[in-house]
């Protein structure tokens, strides 16, 4: 039976809660993977969750979605699931507080926690910081329902009168946390550091809010809603997509709730006015929680009231592009694989930055799907064309939540001179590319780089991926092929299909993979076997193969993240199917798939995970590897990760995501700290 996505995607998110109750990791983290968790439910609720919805009213024959099987059934699940990990986040929660002052002597104060002086300090810093930034909303007196924003959080509240029994009314604040400080220190004199939230200094002060008004007594809570923010393009388009996109954006603040989040203490009478006036359905999934929401704020709580953090081991940059030197010279003499996060994006800003000032560099393309909020990689682009160069980028304006950074970026480069290509109608382009021609001596050096991972410095410091940088010359013709084809206001994707050496999508990926797989089914030697590290593992057509290399005695070793739809445990396998997710410190992000193929190793990087929408739906490129060497870099990098001891989860049908069982003799494996010593005692 196969695994729903949703549900293993749920399982996926269980994998991070988990992180933050292992009591092994630093209650900062902890704090930070609740964070994590709860940003990734966020965003779960606001695209799945409204897609789902969506199909509740479609008919198979009009839906331009592809419709689940029991889209009810999956949302009943996803609620009962949903419930279940909030009881674990909040006992979670609660016993990391619990530990911060046991341990650290650090404390989260509420409005009624506070001493004379903190109460003195909080309302001086109401009055200077915060009364200026809300606007309650008295929602009975107003005849249309307010429309609350998506990602922010409101205080809820019932105000009353000691002196009018019958003056009772509700209202709404929203807590200003994109404006001021989620997290604000108090002054205390002793050892000890409290910390109070926004929205705390805010209940602290509704009598002075509201006072002049005739009211003196209050009850509030904390509700946030989560709006569906699927886009519904019209994938006939391509002229018009900018307006089409800015539609659907605009569209996108007021889609329908998916979900409505509640303090589980409301009382009764506020909690039935709300649902009944915000209009929210059963469908909108209403979860009882804690009195703290939006706790994506605590992947920035406040680092330095810990004393003993031990900060992560820094990237390093690679021996063969250390400053002061020729990136460009390097590269012609050999290639460079690079391992973030592990190695130093710097070396690829460097690249950009030498590209940009050589008098000698005549053009330089790039793909663009998802950019850091002050980006180098743009700087560079913009230096090189101020410096003569032709400069065209492939902007993907389509990158789910980056829509509307894409377009400004679009303006500022074209503002500069740069020529920005928009996409593909029906497709994204997911894949990750840079060329950069030099001319010179009469001589043409093209430069390539294929990534796993978009061209982002500031994830590059956190996820896992491969980036190669290359000259040989059946690789960068290949992406000289692509950037033909995809710099064009109406790209003929047949283009793709003239690629020798780089496998790219729609037309070729899975095909090439399915014969890869077949290859080594086919093999004669015993050790038939195969690696494949993906973020999540969905597509139908390439499950059914593994199983059937497995059934024919093909070791299968599996390392993927996130989704897993695929029933892997069953005793008709000659060969059992491992299957692993790792969850660390660093998000694994990295496409590799390696083939024994007989002893002579294929061994494959690619942007594309194995997922219907992305074989089918965009443009993604996977490239082959050819230096030995850097084969079995990959082959050793992931060794490491099917040891890993320590992080890894078993993936099975049942999603009970046990913990990879180690024997008391067999030596720690931390695959993610192993990678680093394997990488930086390399010699070159």
């Amino acid at each position: 039976m196969k695994i729903k996505r949703d549900i293993s995607w749920l399982a996926f998110n269980h994998r991070v809660l988990q992180e933050a109750q292992d009591e092994d990791v630093h209650l900062y983290d902890r704090l930070r993977f609740l964070g994590i968790f709860s940003n990734n439910l966020d965003e779960f609720y606001r695209v799945r969750v409204g897609t789902l919805t969506k199909m509740l009213t479609l008919n198979k024959n009009s839906a331009k979605i592809h419709l689940e099987d029991r889209p009810e059934q999956i949302l009943q699940n996803i609620l009962e699931t949903s419930q279940k990990l909030q009881g674990q986040f909040d006992r979670t929660f609660a016993q990391i507080i619990k530990s911060m002052g046991g341990q650290y002597r650090i404390y989260l104060r509420n409005e009624r926690q506070l001493n004379p002086d903190q109460k003195e300090w909080v309302q001086n810093y109401f009055e200077d910081k915060v009364r200026t930034q809300i606007v309650p909303l008295m929602i009975e007196s107003m005849p249309k329902t307010p429309m609350l924003r998506d990602r922010s959080i409101y205080l809820a509240c019932m105000l009353g009168s000691s002196l009018n029994s019958m003056l009772q009314r509700f209202a709404l604040i929203e807590v200003p946390e994109n404006n001021l400080p989620r997290f604000i220190r108090l002054p205390f004199s002793g050892d000890e550091t409290h910390i109070i939230l926004l929205e705390d200094i805010i209940k602290g002060n509704l009598y002075n809010l509201f006072a002049p008004f005739g009211f003196d007594r209050f009850k509030s809570y904390i509700i946030k809603v989560t709006r569906d923010a699927d886009m519904d393009m019209d994938n006939g388009f391509h002229s018009d997509l900018i307006s089409e996109l800015r539609k659907n954006l605009k569209k996108r603040s007021t889609g329908k709730a998916t979900r409505f989040v509640y303090d589980k203490r409301m009382d009764p009478q506020l909690l039935d006015y709300l649902t009944k006036r915000l209009d929210l359905s059963k469908n909108a999934n209403l979860i009882s929680g804690g009195r703290i929401h939006n706790f994506k704020a605590f992947m920035n709580f406040p680092k330095e009231v810990f004393s003993d953090i031990v900060p992560r081991p820094k990237p390093f940059v690679h021996p063969l592009l250390k400053q002061p030197c020729r990136i460009m010279s390097v590269i012609e003499d050999r290639d460079v694989l690079l391992h973030f996060p592990y190695h130093s994006f710097d070396s690829v800003i460097d690249l950009l930055r030498e590209a940009a000032i050589d008098p000698a560099v005549q053009s330089i393309h790039m793909t663009v799907y998802r950019l850091a909020k002050e980006s180098k990689v743009i700087n560079a682009l913009l230096n090189a064309v101020r410096n003569g160069k032709k400069v065209t980028v492939i902007l993907e304006l389509k990158a789910r939540f980056d829509e509307e950074a894409n377009l400004q970026w679009k303006t500022i480069l074209e503002e500069e001179g740069i020529q920005v290509f928009v996409g593909v109608p029906e497709m994204k382009v997911h894949a990750k590319l840079c060329l950069i021609r030099k001319r010179e001596f009469n001589k043409t050096i093209n430069y390539g780089f294929i990534s796993t991972g978009n061209f982002h410095e500031g994830t590059a410091g956190l996820y896992g991926d491969h980036l190669l940088m290359t000259t040989k010359t059946n690789i960068v013709q290949d992406i000289q092929k692509i950037f033909q084809c995809l710099s064009d206001n109406n790209p003929n994707l047949e283009i793709l299909k003239e690629c020798k050496t780089l496998i790219t999508t729609p037309h070729q990926m899975r095909p090439f993979f399915q014969a890869a797989i077949k290859k080594e089914i086919q093999q004669k030697k015993k050790n038939r076997r195969m690696i494949v590290k993906l973020n999540s593992l969905v597509d139908p057509i390439l499950i059914h193969d593994i199983q059937q290399a497995a059934k024919a005695g093909v070791e299968v070793d599996l390392i993927v993240r996130g989704i897993f739809t695929a029933n892997i445990h069953q005793e008709k396998y000659k060969t059992p199917i491992k299957a692993i997710s790792i969850v660390d410190q660093y998000l694994e992000h990295g496409r590799v798939f390696i083939f024994n193929n007989d002893g002579d190793p294929k061994v494959y990087i690619s942007s594309a995970d194995w997922m219907v929408r992305n074989l089918d739906h965009r443009v993604e490129v996977a490239c082959p590897i050819y230096s030995r060497t850097f084969r079995q870099e990959l082959h050793d990098i992931y060794e490491i990760q099917l040891r890993e001891n320590v992080k890894a989860r078993i993936l099975d049908p049942n999603l009970n995501n046990r913990y990879v069982k180690t024997d008391e003799s067999e030596e720690e494996c931390r695959s993610q700290i192993e990678i680093y010593n394997y990488l930086i005692h390399k010699e070159y």
